[in-house]
Parts: structure tokens; C-alpha cells; sequence
């Protein structure tokens, strides 16, 4: 009789119990119940361990004894107790069942921010617990289970934060696209300002640090990149031509629709970043690149003769030895270079080291030229560069040798082969200088013009304007000016079949139009109802 109420309240305890898990089980995990002591495991778990051989033997009692005159009551009570226990544990709250289920009921919640990290401070205050006890095999696999959703949380916050690290230059992506990157050291840095300025005490004008390859917001001129200040003008005018090789002649339709010059913010973009590998690419001789990123802090302490400018001293050099490889690391990076706010000033030292300071010094007529003039304007060495992958001095063909008489010679270096890009210059209008062929009949029908100390893009849409004579009768180029505050399309028509009439003294001409006029000589230029620029 003892025994059979004995039997009766284990078997209410342990109902009691298996109720708690079931409206625990879908909450937090619980692991209280590897703190109880071997007569609860067994009270909770009767038909698979019986560690106490008190209580073993007191059960097997009723069974061997037949002589028992309660027998039959004690076999009714012990298959009633075994039924219960195979319920629980066919229920998610008994023992290490319990603690697994629970695990994957509450999975899903481990995904939101707060509740995840609780439930983590959880499970490691209940890991410490657990160290300090005697370790029984099912204490065993609740920390097995218990360090491996542990793992699983860490792996979860992994995922969630490469979107955030990808925001800068990943060093696995960098390896992956064959990267190799290197901080700048003081040496460079002061090479860099003396081929740049003549000296490593210079720095860089307002007007460079501000400036980037921002493009307009006016619909009409959307392709067009906006200058905010005098100065760069040179390196935003080269950039700009390229832009426009990309945007109007990289596929293979030769005649292009005005529509083509509204291109949506993305594709202008793409076009920026195909721009500035081609730059660097040709800067490279095709076989390498170099792209100066900043860093946000200092690589090297400015120290003797050079004046920190808060820019190069925070430069890290990227090197590509593949056009691929070029091509996506800008895409992934074009806002340095497009927002800035001093990609112009990147620009420029990328293409200086993708041509390397001893070629570009070589490039020179005299060792000691720069790439930047007074008041912070390019030089035509830095222009050249830019379109040629070349820092040379001149505009004219190929290399003119002047002998001064005593057996000295002198070598002039100007460009030599046909230029993606072209150039005209006012200054030949004057008698100044020469442009040759190589820059006027360019590949593409696009140019730079060189006029009154600022540079200016004029460009036309036939791809066929410098190949077939038909198309060169009478044509439309349009006009791009970054700096002037540009408000609408400037197209100017040139017809060569007619002949300008010979221009008075007093007769106010625009200089644009006495550019055009060393490309086609003498050629009738309407502006379209455009006010012209004098």
C-alpha cells in the first residue's frame, strides 16, 4: 500500500512536471532540469534510467512477488505510470528532448536583434552553470547542443553583416580580383608634389580639393560633368570626352540619337568608371594600373621638407595587372571618384603612378616641368597624359630635333600615334603652336578645345564625321562647358561647303569658332539661335 501511493504521487509529479514543459517549451530553453539530482532524473525519466538502487529495487518489488495480496492493484498502477511516461515523452518537455525541441521551436526568433542576444547571454550564464556541476551524460549533451547553437547565433550575425562591410575594400575581394595594396610612404609623397608642383612644400588649391566628376542635374545635360571652380579644368575636360566616348560610341551604332545625351544616373555612372579605366589602363602602357583611394587617416607622420595636405598622406595604392580586374574594382568604388569630394585630385595621382614618375619625368622636354601651373591650371603635359597615356610637352606628330649649332641637340616630344581623343587650341589660330593630325582627326569625333586658358569639350554624334568625306559637308557639333554655368544645349552646325567671308577688324568673333576653323578651314558656323560666347 505504501508503495502503491508512492507510485501514485511519482506518477502525479510527474505529470505535473511534464504540464510545466509544455507551456515552457515554446518560450526560452530551459536547462534547470540538469541541476536536479539523480532521484528527480529518475523520477522523470522511469523507463529508460534508474540510477538510485534504492528506488529500482523498491519497483521491481511488486513485480517478482507474486505472493503480494495488493499485486494486481501494483501492475495496474505501474502500466498506468509507464503509459504516462511514454506520453511525456512523446511531448517536447522531458529532459534532453525537451531542451532540443525547444531549441528548434524557438529558432525562428533568433533572427531579431534584441531577443537573439538575450537568448545568447542566456545560453552562456546557463554553459558557466552547468561547468560547475557534476556532469551526468545528459548534462554532457545539453552543452554539446548548447555550443553548437552558439555557433549557429555567431554564424547568423556573420550573414547579416557582410552587407555592411562590403562598403569598403574587402581584403578577400581584393584577392579575389588580384589586388595588391600598399600605403603610400613619405618619399612618394614628396616625388609626387615636386613632379605635380616643383616642390613637396606645395598643396593643393581649394579649387582641386573640392572638386569630383559630379555630373549635371540639367536634363538636357545630364552627360555633362559640372565644374565648381577654376583650375582642374583640364583634367574635368578630359574625363568629360572619355565619358562621351563610352556614352555614344561603345556599342556598335555609328550615328547616334540626341536622345542618347539623357542617359539615367546609373548608366552615366558606368560610363564614368569605364572612363577612368581607360585613362589608367593607357596611363599603364595596357599592361598595369594604379588607383589612389583614401584611407580616412594619416599612413606616414610628414616630417623635414614636405607640407601635409590632408590628402596624400592618407592615400593607399592599389595595383591591377588586368583590365578586368581594373574595371570592377572601380565600379566598386567610382564614389570616391564621382561624389568625392576630391576625385579629381585621386584622378590625377592615379594615372601619375600608373605611368610611374620616372616615365612621366622622361616624358618631359625639360626634367624640370610639372603638371600643374600657376593658379592651379593643368598643364598640356597633364592633358597629354590624360588622352595619351603620355606626359609630353607638345601637340605636334611625332618628335621635331632642333640642333643649336655647337653639335648640341635638342628633342622636342610631341604625340605619337592617332589619339583616341582630339584636341584644338586657339593658340594655333594665332600662330603660336601646332596641332597635328594625330589630335585633330582623332578616332572618335571628339575634342578637347584649348581656349583663353580653359578647356572645353566640343563633340559630334556621326561616328562617320572623320572617316567619310559625305558626312563631313555639313555636320552639328555640340558644345559642353563645365564651368560656364551651362543652362541649355549649345549645337553649333558647321558647313564646309560654303566659305566664311572674311572677317573685319572690328568684327567680334567667338574664339570656339576660330578653333573650329583650324580643324575645317574657312567653314560657315551657325549657332542655332544660341547666343554665342565671346
Amino acid at each position: 500500500r505504501r508503495l502503491s501511493k508512492r507510485s501514485t504521487s511519482i506518477s502525479s509529479t510527474a505529470q505535473l512536471r511534464g504540464e510545466e514543459h509544455e507551456e515552457h517549451d515554446l518560450s526560452v530553453p530551459d536547462f534547470q532540469e540538469n541541476k536536479a539530482s539523480p532521484t528527480k532524473s529518475t523520477v522523470e525519466f522511469p523507463s529508460k534510467t534508474l540510477p538510485s538502487s534504492h528506488t529500482s529495487s523498491a519497483l521491481e518489488k511488486p513485480r517478482n512477488s507474486p505472493k503480494d495480496p495488493d499485486d494486481f492493484l501494483s501492475k495496474l498502477l505501474s502500466e498506468r505510470e509507464r503509459s504516462k511516461a511514454e506520453e511525456r515523452k512523446s511531448l517536447p518537455g522531458s529532459g534532453a528532448d525537451s531542451s532540443e525541441k525547444s531549441l528548434k521551436v524557438s529558432a525562428p526568433h533568433r533572427h531579431s536583434g534584441a531577443g537573439r542576444e538575450k537568448k545568447e547571454r542566456s545560453l552562456r550564464k546557463t554553459e558557466s552553470r552547468l561547468s560547475g556541476h557534476r556532469k551526468s551524460p545528459t548534462s554532457t549533451g545539453h552543452r554539446e547542443d548548447q555550443m553548437k547553437e552558439v555557433l549557429e547565433l555567431v554564424d547568423v550575425e556573420d550573414e547579416e553583416t557582410t552587407g555592411e562591410v562590403n562598403k569598403i575594400p574587402d581584403l578577400s575581394t581584393l584577392s579575389l580580383l588580384q589586388i595588391v595594396s600598399k600605403a603610400i610612404d613619405i618619399s612618394l609623397a614628396k616625388e609626387l608634389k615636386n613632379l605635380l608642383f616643383g616642390s613637396s612644400l606645395c598643396c593643393f588649391s581649394e579649387e582641386w580639393k573640392i572638386q569630383s566628376f559630379t555630373f549635371n542635374n540639367i536634363p538636357q545635360l545630364k552627360y555633362g560633368i559640372v565644374q565648381k571652380k577654376g583650375g582642374p579644368c583640364g583634367v574635368l575636360a578630359a574625363v568629360q570626352a572619355c565619358v562621351l566616348q563610352q556614352l555614344l560610341f561603345a556599342d556598335s551604332n555609328r550615328n547616334k540619337d540626341p536622345r542618347c545625351l539623357q542617359p539615367s544616373e546609373a548608366h552615366r555612372t558606368k560610363c564614368l568608371s569605364s572612363a577612368l579605366a581607360d585613362i589608367l589602363w593607357r596611363a599603364g602602357g595596357h599592361e598595369r594600373a594604379i588607383v589612389a583611394l583614401p584611407s580616412g587617416r594619416q599612413q606616414f607622420t610628414p616630417t623635414g621638407k614636405y607640407k601635409a595636405d590632408g590628402i596624400l598622406e592618407t592615400l593607399i595604392l592599389h595595383s591591377a595587372t588586368r583590365f578586368e580586374d581594373l574595371i570592377v574594382f572601380l565600379q566598386q568604388n567610382i564614389q570616391q571618384f564621382e561624389v568625392g569630394p576630391c576625385g579629381c585630385i585621386l584622378l590625377t595621382v592615379s594615372v601619375i603612378l600608373s605611368r610611374s614618375i620616372n616615365l612621366v619625368r622622361n616624358d618631359f622636354d625639360v626634367l624640370t616641368n610639372r603638371l600643374i601651373g600657376s593658379h592651379g591650371y593643368c598643364t598640356q603635359e597633364l592633358v597629354n597624359l590624360l588622352l595619351t597615356g603620355k606626359a609630353v610637352s607638345n601637340v605636334f606628330n611625332n618628335v621635331i630635333e632642333l640642333d643649336s649649332g655647337n653639335g648640341n641637340i635638342t628633342i622636342l616630344k610631341g604625340i605619337t600615334s592617332r589619339s583616341d581623343i582630339g584636341l584644338l587650341s586657339l593658340f594655333e589660330h594665332y600662330d603660336v603652336c601646332q596641332v597635328g593630325c594625330y589630335l585633330k582627326t582623332p578616332k572618335f569625333p571628339i575634342w578637347l578645345v584649348c581656349s583663353e586658358s580653359h578647356f572645353s569639350v566640343l563633340f559630334c554624334l556621326e561616328r562617320d564625321l572623320l572617316s567619310d568625306w559625305r558626312a563631313g559637308r555639313r555636320f552639328d557639333l555640340y558644345y559642353y562647358d563645365g564651368l560656364a554655368n551651362q543652362d541649355e544645349e549649345i549645337r553649333l552646325t558647321v558647313d564646309t561647303t560654303q566659305v566664311c567671308p572674311e572677317s573685319k577688324e572690328n568684327d567680334l568673333i567667338p574664339p570656339l569658332e576660330h578653333c573650329i576653323r583650324t580643324r575645317w578651314q574657312g567653314a560657315v558656323i551657325d549657332w542655332n539661335g544660341t547666343e554665342p560666347i565671346l
